[in-house]
């Protein structure tokens, strides 16, 4: 009795693989939606749709950009962790699916309630200063703060946005005494500090760039582990002096858990053929994101480790939602 059941068994977890690997080789049937938990517009958003017009022409079914902003991404997360484990629901992920755990209680678990498949672009920060400050590089930046505790002050596009956590981290590596004043939203914390208010920034390098390469604004730091082509003459952060800084922002696709390994797996392998294009990568590249190659295992991985870090942040700087 006992062979038996081992026997039957043995063979409904052959038939459920054969079953699996079957849909795999069939999917898509129909279309599929990517969820964007933002509105529209932003590098989300574009990463959505260079994506979806990709995926559409190679499975020959429509993958469909819905942007379901909300709460700070939290409504449109929700709304993928919930939906069919069936492959045909799909999330825009970002570092902002590591920040918001830690700053309100959620109805999903921010890594758990989803499978990652793959990692698409990252979007350096960029530490720039007014034209009128006495900085020209990331030391001068430190002394000058350190001199006059308190007295600088740096924009951010809101509290506990990815670019207020880049300044907080900042001052935790630095010891460098600068002031948050936060906006709503990237695009009026650059025009501050354009305007000489705000003399420190930490931007998006994609909304940056226009304003440095007009001279409105002086680039000092690069927050990624390589400098950006975009602006291959500024240094990286961690070049400039300060040992082991890396924040930016990153954008991924997830999928709810427990949707079949062999879609996960055809996903990814799409997707890892459509960053490799020369299309996606000018795309990308055209508004300062560069391509980043992860398999769903290391997505994963990285995604536990950055819930970690920004958490580390949120709580020695005392950051509070509002």
């Amino acid at each position: 009795m006992k062979r038996l059941c081992s026997l039957l068994l043995n063979a409904s977890v052959v038939l459920l693989t054969l079953t699996a690997i079957a849909v795999a080789q069939d999917y898509p049937a129909k279309p599929v939606r990517i969820i964007v938990p933002f509105p529209p517009g932003g590098i989300n958003d574009l990463a959505a749709r260079i994506v979806a017009n990709q995926l559409s022409e190679r499975l020959g079914k429509q993958f469909i950009v819905e942007n379901r902003g909300g709460a700070g991404g939290v409504a449109g997360t929700e709304m993928a962790a919930n939906a069919p484990k069936d492959g045909y629901t799909l999330l825009i992920t970002s570092i902002a699916s590591t920040v918001t755990p830690h700053l309100t209680k959620l109805p999903y678990e921010p890594v758990t309630s989803f499978t990652p498949v793959s990692m698409l672009v990252s979007v350096p920060t960029v530490l720039v200063v007014h034209p009128d400050l006495p900085a020209k590089s990331v030391k001068d930046l430190i002394a000058l703060a350190k001199a006059k505790p308190g007295d600088l002050q740096y924009s951010s596009s809101g509290i506990g946005a990815s670019l207020h956590l880049a300044g907080e981290l900042f001052k935790m590596m630095t010891g460098a005494d600068i002031l948050h004043v936060p906006f709503r939203g990237a695009g009026p914390a650059m025009i501050d500090t354009m305007g000489g208010h705000t003399k420190v920034g930490f931007g998006s390098i994609t909304s940056a760039i226009p304003h440095i390469r007009s001279g409105k604004l002086r680039a000092l730091g690069i927050g990624d582990k390589r400098r950006s082509p975009a602006l291959p003459d500024v240094p990286t952060i961690e070049e400039a002096g300060v040992t082991g800084y890396e924040a930016g922002n990153w954008i991924g696709l997830v999928v709810p858990a427990g949707t079949p390994a062999p879609i996960v797996a055809r996903l990814h392998k799409e997707i890892a053929a459509i960053l490799d294009t020369p299309e996606a990568q000018k795309q990308f590249a055209n508004e300062g994101a560069e391509v980043s190659r992860m398999s769903p295992e290391e997505f994963g991985a990285f995604m536990r480790s950055e819930l970690a870090k920004w958490g580390r942040v949120v709580k020695e700087a005392g950051i509070k939602a509002q």
